[in-house]
């Protein structure tokens, strides 16, 4: 697949929970359709509870939606068995979210290395990998340290770091800078847009900052679950 071509796919879809007996089931997403195209980053912004992380996890296929269709690489995500889905999730989506979800026991670098066990990365080409995106995104200095010696920016980029390790098609962040402060929010804001070009990955981040949705290429806006488009980002 080449730049400019479809990668993610969202036609028509719809998102309810289940409500009590009688009641009729909210619908998060409403008719929602979104094209991204591969290489491509894109922003989805939108006020609390109107469905953006409901929206992620559905192009990452940790969530179903009610109805719809959602393609990947051209591939109908619903028609996939639970195996083939998991295969999806360890191979060709790469997840960041706003707690980094890394393992305390673990050094960064090995941390890292953990999505490569179940995507059996050939041998010899994990570490090499890993510990050149770890010097890549300014950790060279700290592949042994664990997580509780490391400052709130540096466990995020250790995040980024694991989520690329499987060199995936799509990168997708969920709120990645929530939890940081202003100067480690702009600084994990460019380092996603650097890689996104680096890489040739495919961003699509969740985020409530102005700034980090003015360092990718497209915004889109979400309230009361559908999605309209609000024009480039900077």
């Amino acid at each position: 697949m080449t730049d400019g071509e479809a990668l993610v796919e969202l036609t028509d879809v719809t998102k309810r929970y289940d409500s009590p007996a009688g009641a009729d089931a909210p619908a998060v997403l409403d008719g929602v359709s979104l094209t991204v195209a591969a290489g491509e980053s894109v922003a989805i912004v939108g006020p609390s509870g109107s469905g953006k992380s409901t929206l992620l996890n559905i192009i990452g296929t940790l969530d179903r939606p009610t109805s719809g269709s959602v393609r990947l690489g051209g591939r109908d995500l619903l028609g996939l068995a639970a195996g083939e889905l998991a295969e999806v999730r360890g191979r060709e989506v790469g997840f960041v979210f706003q707690l980094h979800h890394l393992l305390g026991q673990c050094s960064a670098l090995e941390n890292v290395l953990v999505p490569t066990l179940a995507a059996a990365a050939p041998p010899g080409e994990a570490e090499p990998r890993a510990r050149a995106l770890l010097e890549r995104v300014g950790l060279g200095d700290r592949m042994d340290a664990r997580p509780g010696r490391l400052s709130g920016g540096e466990r995020q980029r250790v995040a980024v770091v694991r989520a690329l390790i499987n060199r995936p098609k799509v990168l997708l962040a969920d709120e990645p800078t929530g939890s940081l402060d202003r100067s480690a929010s702009e600084a994990l804001g460019d380092l996603l847009a650097e890689l996104n070009a680096e890489e040739g990955v495919t961003l699509i981040v969740v985020t409530h900052s102005d700034r980090l949705a003015a360092r990718v290429g497209r915004t889109v806006r979400l309230a009361d679950g559908k999605l309209a488009p609000e024009g480039a980002g900077g």
